[in-house]
This record gives C-alpha cells, sequence and structure tokens, in this order.
C-alpha cells in the first residue's frame, strides 16, 4: 500500500495555518480511511481530521499544541513494512514543528516601554491592605472576554477557579456557566462586594490601557476584510420592508405544535435563496476575466461570537422548505459558537446574510467576503408610524441593505434582487411554497 500523508489542510480561504489539538490515535494506532486521527483549530473553528488512507500511524511530526502552515507533513500513515524514510526527508531539515514556530507570530510580547497586559478582570481597589486576592503575578495570568466577566461577576464566581477553552486559554462565557453549574466557589464576599461600594475613582482605576494580543479568529478578520474592502468596488442599496404579514404568519406558525420555531432570519434567508434563482447574477462572483454564476444558493449566515465572527454556509437553499432553513440555520448557528463546525461547512458560500436586527441596529452595511458578489445587511424589526389611509398607524418594518461588487453587477440588477426580496417577505405565504 501507498504510504499516506497527513497534512495540515486549508479549511478556509484566509487560513494559513493550524493548531493539532489533539490527536486520536497514538504512533502505532491502525487507523482506516475515514476514520477521525485529530481535532485542527483554525481562526473559524475546530475541526475534526479525517485519514484519508487506511494503516499504522507510523509517524506524528506536529504534537498536541503546535502550530503549522497550511500544508505541512504533520503525520504519516503506512503499513508496519513500509519504508517512510523518504517522506519524512521530503519534508526535510528538523520537521514541521520546527518550521511552524518560524511560519507563526511569535508569542505576544511587548517592547521595553510598552506593559502587555492579558485580558482580565480589574484588580479590586482596596484602602486597608488586601489579603483576600492574590498578588499582581497570578491575576495577570487570567485572560478573560468581556462577557465571561460580566457573568462571572453577577455569579459571584471566582475566575482564578475557572479552566478558559478559548484561544490560548482564554476565559469564555461557556467556561464561566459550566463552572457556575459544576458549584465552583466564589470569590471571598468582601473581594466581590468592595467594588461595589467604593465610589469612582479614575485615578485609582488601574492602568491606563491594555494592549490586548488578537485571538487567531480577530487576526484572521484583520487581514481578510482590507482585502475585501479595499479591491472589491462596493455599492449598496437600501429598502424597508413593511414586515407585518411575515411577522404574523411567523406567530402563526410557531404557535403550531410539533412544527420548528421560524425567526425572522429564516424568512429572510428563505426570500433571498429564492430571489437569487430569479436575479442569478447577484447570485455570482468575479473571476478575473470573467463572472461565474451559480446555480445554487449556497448562503452563508454570519454569527457573531464573543472574539468576532464566523458564517458557516447553508447549501441549497433555493430547495429547502422554511421548516427545513429554520432546523437547519439554529444547528450551524449553534455549533459554530461551539467551534464544532465540519470542514466543507466553513466555505463555498455564493451569497451571505449579515442580521444584527437582535441587537436593536435600524440599518448598516455589511462588507462583502471574497469571492462572494454580495451581502445583505438586516436591521431590527421596528414599530414605527405608517401612513395609513387618510391617517397614520402603526406598522412593522425592517431596513435591508445590499452590499453588491460593481464588477459583477450593476445597480439596477441588485435593486430588482432587493425589490423581489421585498416583496416575498411582504407577501409571505410565497415562502411557503
Amino acid at each position: 500500500m501507498a504510504v499516506t500523508k497527513v497534512v495540515m489542510p486549508k479549511l478556509s480561504e484566509a487560513m494559513e495555518t493550524g493548531k493539532v489539538i489533539k490527536w486520536l490515535r497514538n504512533e502505532g494506532d491502525r487507523v482506516q480511511s475515514g476514520d477521525i486521527v485529530a481535532e485542527i483549530e483554525t481562526d473559524k473553528a475546530d475541526v475534526e481530521m479525517e485519514a484519508f488512507g487506511a494503516g499504522v500511524l507510523r509517524k506524528i511530526l506536529v504534537p498536541a499544541g503546535e502550530r503549522a502552515p497550511v500544508g505541512t507533513l504533520i503525520g504519516v500513515i503506512a503499513e508496519p513494512g513500509e519504508d517512510i524514510a523518504p517522506v519524512l526527508a521530503e519534508a526535510g531539515g528538523p520537521g514541521p514543528t520546527a518550521k511552524a514556530a518560524s511560519a507563526v507570530a511569535p508569542a505576544p510580547a511587548a517592547p521595553a516601554p510598552t506593559r502587555v497586559i492579558p485580558v482580565a478582570a480589574p484588580a479590586p481597589v482596596v484602602s486597608a491592605p488586601a489579603a483576600a486576592v492574590p498578588a499582581g503575578p497570578v491575576a495577570e495570568r487570567l485572560r478573560v472576554s468581556p462577557l465571561a466577566r460580566k457573568v462571572a461577576a453577577q455569579t459571584g464566581l471566582d475566575l482564578r477557579l475557572v479552566q478558559g477553552t478559548g484561544p490560548g486559554g482564554r476565559i469564555i462565557r461557556r467556561d464561566v456557566e459550566a463552572a457556575t453549574k459544576a458549584g465552583a466557589v466564589a470569590a471571598p464576599a468582601a473581594a466581590t462586594a468592595a467594588p461595589a461600594l467604593r465610589p469612582v475613582r479614575p485615578d485609582l482605576a488601574g492602568p491606563e490601557y491594555e494592549v490586548v494580543a488578537l485571538t487567531p479568529m480577530r487576526a484572521a478578520i484583520a487581514k481578510q476584510m482590507p482585502l475585501s474592502k479595499a479591491p472589491v468596488p462596493h455599492f449598496y442599496v437600501t429598502s424597508e420592508v413593511a414586515m407585518d404579514p411575515a411577522w404574523e404568519l411567523r406567530q402563526e406558525l410557531n404557535a403550531l405544535d410539533g412544527q420548528p420555531k421560524i425567526s425572522v432570519n429564516d424568512l429572510v434567508v428563505r426570500a433571498c435563496a429564492l430571489a437569487l434563482t430569479e436575479h442569478p447574477y447577484v447570485n455570482a462572483s468575479f473571476q478575473g476575466d470573467a463572472v461565474r454564476v451559480y446555480h445554487r444558493a449556497h448562503i452563508g449566515i454570519a454569527v457573531a461570537l464573543e472574539d468576532g465572527l464566523i458564517t458557516p454556509v447553508l447549501r441549497n437553499c433555493e430547495s429547502k422548505a422554511l421548516a427545513q432553513i429554520a432546523v437547519e440555520s439554529r444547528d450551524l448557528a449553534d455549533r459554530a459558537r461551539a467551534r464544532k463546525l465540519k470542514a466543507q461547512e466553513l466555505s463555498g458560500a455564493t451569497f451571505s446574510i449579515s442580521n444584527l436586527g437582535m441587537y436593536d441596529v435600524a440599518e448598516f452595511s455589511a462588507i462583502i467576503n471574497p469571492p462572494e458578489g454580495a451581502i445583505l445587511a438586516v436591521g431590527s424589526v421596528r414599530q414605527v408610524p405608517v401612513v395609513a389611509g387618510p391617517g397614520l398607524g402603526v406598522g412593522r418594518r425592517m431596513n435591508v441593505t445590499l452590499s453588491c461588487d460593481h464588477r459583477v453587477m450593476d445597480g439596477a440588477m441588485g435593486a430588482r434582487f432587493l425589490q423581489t426580496v421585498k416583496r416575498l417577505l411582504e407577501e409571505p405565504l410565497r415562502l411557503l411554497i
């Protein structure tokens, strides 16, 4: 049998390196094609890695916890008697682990004049000598997301007792919730109560600022977005949708027993999928000397995480009923937040939707995610005064803004697509067909 190379996969367009979270097989273990051999951390999610050949895991070149560039040999699968020396020699030099160390940015370190302070709950300020709270070096080792810190403060949880599972060991919300359920010991009462009792003293609030290292996800976003906004000629088309009929239909559907709950975003996904079949040039991407027009609506659904944004892909939306879209989109969002998406769910979108309506955002413009040609930004459904006959009434309205790549489509194409989306949402029974 041929020797099977296990290489660091490219799981997203922006991915340059990956981290081996853990190996699920040890050296000497027999594996079959399709077996999960390792878990890989990308800039967007934790992904299970399959073996593409059968044999024995003869060599692990990148141990758990190490990073490696995309395409780097990280392991070798072969039969016991097969010679793997040429494959190892082809990997070259001191091995992939050393290559990864030189290719990945060094661990965050500050120049001499600047002090780098990890994200952590501000140390309590007390007038008397403190005894309950550990000294500075212990507190500085804590890396906590703002939301996790807020939840911990509300529950009285001592963050020093929590093991972080976020990027770089950062404590995130799910760690705090898990520790609370497990009955972790709360911080001493005096330490938790003191901040609420003392007056605000900006001059005693600690360091003037913090320098926070980018998480892998935020670093990927920072690198990818300028590649979109700068070279892609954006233009924007905005429309206001009367959502009263869609809102009433949604309430009726959600009142039915045994049916999946429908969100406003599910209605928007279904409307966009149908509209893309009518306006295929919106479901397209620029290819340099040509435009690629897609016949399937693979819609990326933006999901906000604590440390960034991820856009899992709901495939073949044009052929899926509203209820199926509701079930699958909720599953994608849940697994995105848990960082448990599959590799194929992270790429391949032909159109995207970003919805900030749940944050009471009336209107915004989204940045196109290349190579897609458009993205729809969805605001909140608001109750506003509307003209009703000779007088005024109250209606539900929602603003939607389409960001378009002018190399792929012009203003009229984008406007006609938005008209179709508006018509479908204002006549929502069409979404059930």
